[in-house]
């Protein structure tokens, strides 16, 4: 199993009582985080599944069938995984009873689907008792069994990347890997041209045919299979919803809640532009990327694509750590001038990013953005290995294959 940076972070003795909802795309390592930490405790007899008949079986003949398993076992707060209960009728109610009864006896796993983030939106009685986290695809820094690239509460982004370009190591093998046969743990350890195809078509058929149709009220899901196949060439650029209704001949209203439906399914995430008015941000068309980027063929896209995830996910481990408040942004001004990626940290502009897949000088407009949001750092990052050039005092030129590993 690859060690996956979560563990550590969801796991921390420091978030005390409060369930762990584990949440992210089918197929990323859930179940088996939640597994690996209970064998790593000896309690994988409290794993729950309740996707199986026989569990909803003993639940229905006593609703604390697995009491005595908690005091059974060695350690005084024993991990119990609860996996899949969200498609159990008033799932809630069954997790906020067994919080109330057990809280000083055990500790809670809750892991499933989108349903998790979509409880969360919409207000629940399960108020203080849980905290949600997100397990993405792998990074770089995982698939090499590296630690998490973590900046200091208080460190600059200049001394973070100069720490983490300190260390002249590069994984460029392990992230061609990466970018061939994704960031989903399955086809990347297998490494499989054949293998990655079926799963990939199987994968897009289930989210489609069970999670969308779950979690949405959508009928046609047909709009999903097909902005599937045209979304990725429209990768890197912002996502025009009546560009796109024009393509497929549908409605507005079709298209938006489609995109809406495969962002909530995990299949793509998007960004919004950077403004220091949050109203003017929310107006402007945003960026979206697939969480698996081999569906973009192109290889500066997919490049593209791979290099925002690992972005997405450093982000969101940053902020379940309780560093500080980060989010990922894109930079695009008036005259068309875009800047590929923007980290905001406590609502200020903290480091640029620019993808390249070859080495070359740094545009000026990029210069341009990093001066007017306060000359931060500006990094850009290049699928060509053996890369580390450093043009001015703020201004990087690293293979991503160093910066990330």
């Amino acid at each position: 199993m690859i060690k996956r940076h979560l563990e550590k972070i969801c796991f921390h003795k420091e978030f005390g009582r409060q369930m762990r909802f584990i949440s992210g795309p089918r197929q990323i390592g859930k179940t088996t985080l939640a597994k690996h930490i209970l064998k790593q405790n000896n309690q994988s007899k409290l794993y729950f599944n309740w996707d199986l008949r026989e569990i909803r079986d003993k639940y229905h003949h006593d609703p604390y069938f697995f009491e005595t398993s908690i005091y059974d076992a060695t350690s005084k707060h024993p991990w119990v995984c609860m996996d899949e209960i969200h498609k159990m009728p008033k799932w809630k109610n069954i997790l906020k009873d067994y919080f109330d009864r057990f809280e000083e006896s055990a500790r809670f796993i809750v892991t499933g689907s989108a349903r998790l983030d979509l409880f969360r939106k919409s207000g629940d009685a399960l108020s203080g008792r849980y905290f949600l986290f997100r397990l993405l695809p792998l990074t770089l820094s995982e698939a090499s069994g590296k630690n998490l690239p973590t900046p200091y509460a208080e460190e600059t982004a200049l001394d973070f990347i100069e720490r983490r370009i300190s260390k002249p190591k590069y994984e460029q093998d392990l992230m061609t890997q990466l970018l061939e046969y994704s960031g989903f743990p399955e086809p990347f350890t297998k490494a499989s041209n054949r293998f990655y195809k079926l799963w990939q078509r199987e994968m897009a058929d289930q989210i489609i045919r069970e999670d969308v149709r779950e979690l949405t009220r959508i009928i046609d899901l047909e709009n999903i299979a097909t902005l599937i196949q045209i979304i990725p060439q429209r990768i890197g650029s912002p996502l025009s919803i009546n560009s796109i209704k024009e393509d497929i001949q549908v409605s507005y209203t079709a298209v938006n809640n489609a995109v809406s439906a495969m962002e909530l399914t995990y299949i793509i995430f998007r960004l919004f532009p950077y403004s220091q008015k949050i109203a003017r941000s929310l107006k402007k068309e945003k960026k979206c990327y697939f969480y698996d980027w081999t569906r973009c063929e192109d290889p500066s896209i997919r490049f593209e694509n791979y290099i925002a995830v690992e972005l997405k996910t450093l982000t969101e481990l940053w902020n379940s750590s309780g560093i500080a408040d980060f989010s990922l942004h894109y930079v695009r001004t008036k005259d068309g001038k875009e800047t590929d990626f923007l980290i905001i940290k406590n609502n200020k502009p903290w480091c640029l990013f620019e993808v390249k897949l070859n080495d070359r000088q740094i545009s000026n407009h990029h210069l341009k953005h990093a001066h007017s949001l306060g000359d931060i750092p500006l990094i850009q990052l290049v699928n060509e290995p053996n890369v580390l050039k450093k043009p001015d005092a703020a201004l990087y030129r690293i293979s991503a294959s160093r910066f990330l590993s």
